[in-house]
Parts: C-alpha cells; sequence; structure tokens
C-alpha cells in the first residue's frame, strides 16, 4: 500500500510486515533502496519545522556541538516519542539519506559501553571512542503498543563533522511524518489489522567484522 496521500513512503500493514520480520537478534530495520536510507528523529517545533520548509536540518535552533540520535526503525522512534505526543517530540520527520553515507556511519560506529564492543581491552576501546565520530547502541526494539521485543533494533549518535554532513549535504529529502503518525496513533495495537507502517526489510551492512579488527 501507498499512503502518498499522508505520506510519500511506501507502507505496509504491521501484521505483514511482523510475520517476515526477524523476532531476535541484532538487525538494522529500514526502510530503503538502492541508493538511500530513511532514518527517523522527533523535534520540537523550531527544528522540525525549519528541516520542512528548507529541507535541511542545520538551522539555528540545531545544535551541531552536541550528539544527535537517529533511528532506522519506525516503531523504535514511535516508541520514543509516545507516536509523537512527547514534549519536545511533536514533529516526527522522515530524513532521506544518501545509502552510502548511512553505511560508512555504521561502519564508524564504536559501540557505547565497553561490554558490547569487542575490543581486546577497555583502553583499547576508549582509544577508539576518541577517533570515531559514530556512537552504536542496540536497544530493544518495541511493538506500535509500546512492549518490548526480543528483538535489537539500532540506534546511532552523530557529533562532528559526521552530524554537520547528516544534517546537510548528505540529507536528500526531509519528509513531514507528522499527519501519517496522527492517523497511525489510534490504530497502534499490537493486533490491529489496519495499522500501516513504512515498509522495512532488513538491511545487511557487515559492519561487526570491520569493527572487530
Amino acid at each position: 500500500m501507498n499512503n502518498s496521500a499522508v505520506t510519500p513512503l511506501l507502507t505496509e500493514s504491521h501484521l505483514a510486515q511482523r510475520a517476515r520480520w526477524p523476532r531476535s537478534g541484532q538487525h538494522i530495520l529500514a526502510h530503503h533502496d538502492a541508493n538511500s536510507v530513511v532514518v527517523y528523529q522527533a523535534y520540537r517545533p523550531a527544528i522540525g519545522e525549519y528541516a520542512i520548509r528548507h529541507g535541511r536540518l542545520d538551522g539555528p535552533d540545531f545544535s551541531l556541538s552536541r550528539m544527535s540520535r537517529i533511528k532506522p526503525n519506525f516503531l523504535w522512534m514511535m516508541y520514543r516519542s509516545g507516536w509523537g505526543t512527547k514534549e519536545g517530540q511533536e514533529v516526527v520527520l522522515g530524513l532521506r539519506l544518501r545509502r552510502a553515507f548511512f553505511e560508512h556511519v555504521v561502519r564508524e560506529a564504536v559501540p557505547s559501553t565497553f561490554g558490547a564492543a569487542g575490543y581486546p581491552s577497555r583502553e583499547a576501546w576508549q582509544e577508539a571512542v576518541g577517533r570515531s565520530e559514530v556512537r552504536l547502541q542496540w536497544d530493544p526494539d518495541h511493538s506500535p503498543k509500546g512492549g518490548k521485543l526480543e528483538r535489537r533494533a539500532i540506534q546511532l549518535g552523530l557529533r562532528g563533522r559526521t552530524l554537520a554532513a547528516f544534517a546537510h549535504e548528505e540529507l536528500l529529502e526531509v519528509i513531514d511524518m507528522r499527519a501519517f503518525v496522527a492517523a497511525q496513533r489510534p490504530l497502534a495495537q499490537d493486533d490491529s489489522p489496519e495499522l500501516q507502517l513504512p515498509v522495512e526489510h532488513v538491511l545487511e551492512i557487515g559492519f561487526e567484522k570491520e569493527n572487530s579488527k
């Protein structure tokens, strides 16, 4: 289904997607094609509305000096933002990035905790943290109603030049998701046959082997 009246992203029922998604393990679920990957963020109106008007994020209210976290998994973003109802997270955006940039970001990521890092020592991990502009976390994914799942969803924290690139030159499209989120919010039950979500498939990058070198 293409809910183009509300969002330009191709959508499909949650139940159909849930049937094919992995039930456990660490997976990048994302709306992607050969050239792009869509990630999600929820901003306060000053940031989100500027991005919608200008097609970029780096307006006067967007801080390039702080770490910003992006999520390619739509349901994780809905859990985090309360389906766009939490204060300061009212403007849900889909941010279409160059796929090459997204894959580079993932490969450059260093886990945010030593125990998940796979480095030979804490010192080696801390050195990698100091060099990298990207942090990686695997958080529990969540169902539409907010229940915690066995599957883990990726979250990436960006800073420095990587954040600046994300906010402007690597950002291909800013998608206003507010109307879509508002339409789906009343249907956000785990077994609702009416609930539609952006189509997401597992995105294979193979970054873990590179990070363990």
